[in-house]
């Protein structure tokens, strides 16, 4: 087991990791690839579960790529939603206090 510091939204937490050998692995997974850009919106979706706590950005506000747009408290931690590109907010889907699921249309941009 190796541990390690993690910071996530400015919070420290202590994890262990264990170590897995060659023939312990089964698969790698590939990250998804952006491909087609369109003039068409694109969606904010919740990562995960949990219930939005604080909306950051409102229709027509122009937004950077790590800006944050939401807060999304999920396991008792608060999570930063933020932004993966530079982009425009053109409509709002949810309401703070709302429940969520994964992969849910959080706001849609342009």
């Amino acid at each position: 087991m190796k541990k390690y510091i993690v910071t996530i939204n400015g919070k420290k937490f202590e994890v262990e990791v264990e170590e897995v050998s060659k023939n312990e692995q089964t698969s790698v997974i590939e990250a998804k690839k952006e491909t087609a850009v369109s003039s068409h919106d694109k969606d904010v979706k919740a990562p995960m579960p949990g219930t939005i706590l604080d909306i950051k950005v409102k229709v027509g506000d122009k937004f950077k790529k790590g800006d944050v747009l939401f807060i999304l408290e999920a396991m008792k931690m608060e999570n930063e939603i933020m932004a993966g590109e530079d982009g425009i907010v053109t409509e709002i889907l949810v309401n703070k206090g709302n429940s969520v699921s994964t992969e849910e249309i959080l706001a849609k941009y342009k």
